[in-house]
Formats: structure tokens, C-alpha cells, sequence
């Protein structure tokens, strides 16, 4: 089977007990479409969950790109164990972060091994920007935030960059494709602000699956093959 999860916000036991949920098995696939870290309380812990797990494909969100770009900075700042002085454009940049909600990822990555950091940096690097995923006659494209503004319709693929897919709005009353049998599938807007309920939210060919786990509300998985909802 084929899993989508979006926007887990450092809410590791809600994540892995959303794992037991739909019983994740190693011969299925789970998607997760960005903005793992930030806002909970551990986004590491989250992060290296994750990276053990090969059947799990990470898609970059905006806040994984933020965390890629700040950390980079911060980590030739810092030596094992120590922080020494920083520049001042990583320090503005941190602070910019933190009002974001970047404390507790910054938090814990500092406290991790010049190793672990590495680790860490490199696997946030590797998230690829969308995935493709044909299902039967549908495809999904999968995708952090969408495919930005309508007036991209008819756009490649292969030229939308990091900016169009994790920071732009995506028009949610518009339909991407004329062709029926394909889907977006996103996260990033909290689906209440959508329909007024933290449940997945369908519109256009348009899947968004962000509950709105980082606000009290819950955190949602979907089934490609099965269009089965999962809540916890």
C-alpha cells in the first residue's frame, strides 16, 4: 500500500502512533509531504525515526528547507559540544526562525554530535522536492504545499522549483489538470481553514491531508489505493 502523512510539526508519538494505526508494513510506502520539523516539542526525534525507516520517501516543505539552509549556517559556526561565535547574518537568521517556530528543532540539533548533525543536514538535503505515484488509472502528484498559482497551469514539472512547490499558495478552487485521473495531493494549510473541520479536504482533483496536528487538532494519513482516512 501507499501511505501520504503531512506536516507531523515534532509530534513524534502522534507520528508513531499514526505508524501503528495503519500498521505500516515494509513492503508498503508512506509519503510524508514536509514540514516534519518545527512547532512540537521533537522534531529530531521525528527526523531520525524517519531516516530509519528506508520505506519512507520525504518530500521537502518549507520548513525543512529553512532548517537545511539555518542549520548549514550554524553548524560552521559551532565546533563539538561548543558554540562559538557566531556571524551575525546566522544569528539574524536564527532569530528569524525562532518567531517561526524553529526553537526546538534549533534546540535539539545543537545538542546533537558534530556527527548527528551531519547526519541529520544531509538527510533534510535529500528530500526530494515532489513525488509521482501511479495508482491503477490515477496518478498523484505529491507535492508539499501544491503547484502554486493557477497561472502556472500547463507548467513541466521538471521546471517548478523549491519556491513554487513548498512556499507558494496553491489555488484550492481551481483545477491544475484537465485530465481526470490525475491528483494533487498536499499539506501545509490546516484543512479547517478549508472546510472548517481537521479532516482531509477534497477539491478540484486537490487532496489536502494537513489536520492541523501542530494546533491541538489531529494528524491525518490517507491510502492511495483505498482512499481510506486515518485520524489520530
Amino acid at each position: 500500500m501507499n501511505y501520504v502523512m503531512s506536516d507531523i510539526h515534532g509530534e513524534y508519538d502522534k507520528f508513531l502512533e499514526m505508524i501503528q494505526k495503519i500498521n505500516l508494513q515494509d513492503e508498503d510506502t508512506l509519503y510524508i509531504l514536509g514540514n516534519v520539523v518545527d512547532c512540537g516539542e521533537e522534531p529530531i526525534e521525528v527526523l531520525t525515526e524517519m531516516a530509519e525507516r528506508p520505506n519512507i520517501y520525504p518530500i521537502m516543505g518549507d520548513c525543512e528547507q529553512t532548517a537545511a539552509d539555518v542549520l548549514t549556517m550554524l553548524t560552521e559556526d559551532i565546533s563539538e559540544g561548543e558554540i562559538d561565535k557566531l556571524r551575525p547574518e546566522t544569528v539574524q537568521a536564527l532569530s528569524e526562525w525562532r518567531t517561526k517556530g524553529g526553537s526546538k528543532t534549533i534546540e535539539e540539533f545543537i545538542r546533537l554530535t558534530s556527527e548527528e548533525r551531519q547526519d541529520v543536514l544531509d538527510y533534510l538535503c535529500d528530500f526530494s522536492k515532489f513525488e509521482i505515484v501511479d495508482i491503477d488509472d490515477k496518478t498523484y502528484i505529491l507535492v508539499h504545499r501544491g503547484l502554486g498559482d493557477f497561472e502556472n497551469k500547463g507548467k513541466k514539472l521538471k521546471n517548478y522549483t523549491i519556491l513554487d512547490l513548498a512556499f507558494t499558495d496553491v489555488d484550492y478552487n481551481n483545477k491544475y489538470f484537465d485530465d481526470d485521473s490525475v491528483f494533487i495531493v498536499s499539506g501545509h494549510v490546516p484543512t479547517y481553514k478549508l472546510c472548517g473541520e481537521d479532516k482531509i479536504y477534497k477539491s478540484n482533483n486537490n487532496i489536502c491531508i494537513n489536520c492541523g496536528v501542530s494546533e491541538g487538532r489531529r494528524l491525518a494519513c490517507l491510502c492511495l489505493e483505498t482512499m481510506q482516512e486515518y485520524y489520530v
